[in-house]
């Protein structure tokens, strides 16, 4: 699976290409396009149960935007992640004149918290449950 949302129905396995929102005050089920984020109370659907989607009785569904295009992950996004993930594995070192006191501050902090390392994988650190 991608860096794509899925679709929120139970079972589906399709990519989300639009948001639906409960606008209680006004009894109206709205499905726009897809949100930027996924926040609480929203919910992403595929194409199939956008179009699909009937509201309660007494409600209304209300359409935003039209037509719900699938989504696409840029080129630049996946080389921005891969950028970060590498960023992130390296091995950190000081330079001349460099305050290494953040460091041992958090060294500091993790052990009066009781943090106690178990393991590493590579620029991930395993801690034990205290």
């Amino acid at each position: 699976m991608g860096l794509t949302r899925g679709c929120s129905k139970t079972g589906c396995a399709r990519p989300a290409v639009a948001t639906l929102t409960y606008a209680y005050a006004d009894r109206a089920v709205v499905v726009g396009p897809l949100a930027t984020y996924a926040e609480p109370h929203t919910y992403d659907l595929c194409l199939e149960h956008a179009e699909r989607m009937t509201a309660p009785r007494g409600w209304e569904v209300v359409r935003v935007g039209g037509d719900f295009p699938e989504p696409a992950l840029a080129a630049d996004d996946l080389l921005a992640l891969a950028d970060a993930v590498r960023e992130a594995g390296r091995p950190r070192t000081s330079r001349p004149g460099e305050n290494r006191t953040t460091s041992r501050g958090q060294a500091t902090a993790e052990a009066e918290s009781g943090a106690v390392e178990s393991g590493r994988r590579g620029h991930l650190r395993i801690l034990k449950d205290s």
